[in-house]
């Protein structure tokens, strides 16, 4: 057994690349029971992030898909479709993130699938939400940023629109829908009923921006524009100091008054433009600059040491590299460097979250193409002939270790 508070939920995963894999990692993790449908040539995550050091294991997978077996699937195939159902009916999640249209193809809509079975949670994570006119559109991070204003966010900050340098649309709705998953779980704990739950990757980056840069819109009529000035100023960003970058901020009066302290100007307490939270906000431009040319006259080790001693609070700026070799992190062992079955060593993202009762105590690392086919159809009481009638038309395919087939990625 698995251990951790998910033990004994078993989870159909025919999701694929970030924002569903995320989820079901996460499940997986606290010891749910994850199997992973993937098509013949395998989900698309497997060729992304640069090459690997076996055709299909990219870095990308690798971080996304630990803690879950996977069988290798052609649902076109009345027999890969029939092993399909038999997941189904003794799931307790289904979890996909494909066009509505396509689902609805397969006859896998909500109905049809609670059909199959009574308790099912069904959990599709789409691009945008079923009541609206987007609805059944194509989505993919970049163009939901776009279209959640997050490119715009930059375009007003630098002159310049652009996206995150992360799947960040893909990441959000993944939290969002794990969140959901579980709320569901619980309701159906207490009711017994199957629940339905559509998490739009579109509203929730239009939540997510909306939250801070309605700002004086949010009355009606408004009080002023949109945006966040203080976020949008060109200094809310690393510092630089004397030999690099400081990320600082000193919000609350006495982190500001303190702050005018170790700069040797504190005076500034008294000045009505800092004076309170309310006026430095309405002279951000004036205290951003003050605390920048400050932060430019000394190492940033040297103001590390003095921010510290003043209760100001400040951290290093940390470059991608710099992240990895981060003390704290070395601490809490986020990064571990495991031995993988078919890629050797590797780093391997711990979950940072922690649970008194525990997570997962079988830890199984990302797996190839197909590499619990043979398992789980014999778990579903396929014999050997009949698994080796559908390894021969392609319906599924057999990737376990040691196996003798032609990778077809």
């Amino acid at each position: 057994m698995a251990g951790g508070p998910l033990e004994g939920i078993r989870v159909v995963d025919m999701s694929s690349v970030v924002v569903g894999p995320m989820v079901t990692q996460v499940l997986a993790d606290y010891g749910a029971e994850v199997v992973k449908i993937e098509p013949p040539g395998g989900d698309h995550a497997r060729g992304l992030a640069g090459r690997g050091r076996t055709k299909g294991m990219s870095s990308k997978f690798l971080h996304l898909n630990r803690n879950k077996r996977s069988i290798a699937l052609d649902l076109k195939q009345p027999q890969g479709f029939e092993v399909l159902i038999k997941l189904i009916r003794r799931a307790d999640v289904l979890i996909w993130n494909m066009r509505p249209a396509a689902m609805n193809a397969l006859g896998l809509d909500y109905e049809s699938v609670r059909a199959i079975n009574s308790r099912i949670i069904y959990c599709g994570i789409v691009g945008f939400g079923s009541k609206g006119r987007y609805a059944g559109k194509p989505a993919y991070d970049p163009i939901i940023q776009g279209m959640g204003g997050i490119a715009a966010l930059f375009h007003r900050a630098t002159g310049e629109p652009r996206y995150v340098p992360i799947v960040m649309a893909d990441k959000n709705a993944g939290l969002v829908a794990t969140q959901m998953l579980l709320l569901a779980l619980f309701a159906r704990e207490r009711t017994g009923e199957s629940q339905c739950v559509e998490v739009p990757m579109f509203e929730n980056v239009a939540k997510y921006v909306l939250e801070e840069h309605l700002y004086l819109s949010t009355f009606q009529p408004p009080l002023g524009g949109m945006g966040d000035p203080r976020i949008f100023d060109p200094w809310a960003k690393p510092i630089p100091t004397k030999d690099g970058w400081i990320c600082m901020a000193a919000n609350t009066d006495a982190q500001a008054f303190a702050f005018f302290k170790a700069i040797g100007r504190p005076e500034l307490k008294d000045d009505a433009r800092f004076s309170s939270i309310a006026t430095r906000f309405q002279n951000v431009r004036d205290y951003f600059g003050l605390r920048s040319a400050a932060l430019a006259t000394k190492t940033t080790a040297e103001w590390l040491l003095i921010l510290n001693e003043a209760d100001v609070p400040a951290m290093a700026y940390n470059t991608l590299e710099a992240l990895v070799e981060d003390p704290h992190l070395k601490d809490v062992g986020l990064l571990r460097v495991i031995d993988h079955p078919t890629e050797g060593n590797i780093y391997d993202i711990r979950p940072p979250n922690s649970l008194s009762c525990g997570a997962r105590d079988v830890y199984l690392p990302a797996p190839k193409i197909g590499q619990q086919s043979r398992e789980i159809l014999k778990e579903l009481d396929y014999d050997d002939d009949a698994i080796e009638t559908m390894i021969e038309a392609r319906i599924t395919v057999d990737g376990s270790l040691g196996a003798h087939h032609k990778e077809e990625v």
